[in-house]
């Protein structure tokens, strides 16, 4: 941890990104930036176009980022191009600025991606600056693209005895090859049926299925976002959530110590509007109202879901809590982060401030790096 006294710290903020969460991702950062302690912490803003090039940003270009139907904020090309270190001897940035003269934006201690969905949270930005030995907030490569990739996540926490939700996947090539395919992709599975594409975030491009009929127009939604899609059984159970954060040094795994849940009020289930935009028909509970057995039950697989897919850093991880009880529904290694999102309201609930948690994940970064 930075003694008292010393120097600030340099943080690299990255958001914006390719994927279609690309505007979630800018109001993350707006709120990060907002919350930061800036008498420990200088930042740098980078952000990415939906293009994929890195842009030097200003604070006043995140002044009026917000959440609003329709109108989600966008990273746009100012003429400006970040440079990464170029090798392992430096943790130094460069910009070229508009005019094509380069000039130095100096260390930098760490980087806090803020890139949601596909290219930013699958471990593509995680292996780009592992390749420069550049520390940065969360799960490294494989924690990232296996927790992105609902098949193979599911495959390994089932194996490793965690419940997970009956499901089958299919791709956009054997649905091609087998047009019949699709009349029996619900084979062995109970309705209701949820859609959705297999690397993908925020509820984008997942649908509810009640019947057969509706099968091929949910394939062709969730095909929109990934050429790889699950179809599972839905769970009958409570949508409940907990936070995790890696432990310091040798010391384990934390979550926080409530946890929290969705509350349904005439929506079908927790969609993208309902995360984000304050659609109508949800609440969320917190903390929610579990006994001491079933928050020790979530917290205990929780926390083995976190080590048995080499997560690091923080995570959020979503369980059906049933009868039987806790099934593991997803692990996000880059959960939302906005001011009102469950990550680090979590995390308040349990007594530890929206800002205090960004200092403890830009500490951790430096402290655990190199990681893989």
């Amino acid at each position: 941890m930075q003694r008292a006294g010393s120097a600030p710290r340099t943080v690299v903020i990255l958001f914006g990104g390719r994927s279609s969460e690309h505007g979630i991702s800018c109001v993350t950062a707006a709120g990060v930036l907002r919350a930061i302690d800036r008498s420990m912490f200088n930042v740098i803003l980078v952000g990415m176009t939906p293009q994929g090039a890195t842009v030097l940003m200003r604070e006043d270009d995140l002044a009026d980022y917000r959440l609003e139907a329709g109108a989600l904020p966008e990273v746009r090309d100012n003429g400006t191009r970040v440079l990464w270190p170029a090798s392992t001897q430096t943790q130094t940035l460069t910009v070229i600025e508009q005019s094509g003269t380069l000039r130095s934006l100096g260390h930098v201690d760490a980087v806090l991606p803020m890139l949601h969905g596909p290219y930013g949270e699958d471990g593509t930005v995680q292996g780009m600056l592992d390749l420069v030995d550049m520390p940065y907030v969360g799960s490294g490569v494989l924690g990232s693209a296996l927790c992105m990739d609902k098949h193979m996540v599911k495959t390994v926490l089932a194996d490793a005895g965690i419940a997970v939700a009956p499901w089958r996947t299919v791709t956009q090539e054997q649905v091609a090859a087998d047009p019949y395919l699709v009349e029996r992709l619900d084979a062995g599975l109970s309705y209701p049926l949820f859609v959705k594409p297999a690397r993908a975030g925020s509820s984008v491009g997942v649908s509810r299925v009640t019947e057969a009929a509706q099968i091929p127009a949910a394939l062709e939604t969730a095909f929109a976002e990934d050429r790889t899609v699950l179809i599972e059984s839905g769970v009958t159970g409570r949508e409940v959530e907990i936070a995790v954060l890696e432990g310091h040094g040798e010391q384990p795994t934390r979550t926080s110590t409530v946890i929290g849940e969705i509350v349904f009020s005439g929506r079908e289930f927790y969609d993208f509007e309902a995360k984000y935009l304050g659609a109508a028909g949800v609440d969320l509970a917190l903390p929610a109202d579990v006994t001491e057995a079933e928050y020790a039950a979530i917290r205990d697989a929780a926390v083995r879901a976190f080590e048995v897919t080499q997560c690091a850093g923080h995570s959020r991880i979503d369980f059906f809590l049933t009868s039987d009880g806790p099934v593991l529904n997803e692990i996000n290694t880059l959960p939302g982060f906005t001011p009102i999102s469950m990550y680090p309201r979590l995390w308040e609930e349990s007594g530890m401030s929206y800002t205090n948690l960004i200092t403890e994940l830009i500490e951790l970064a430096i402290e655990k790096r190199p990681a893989y």
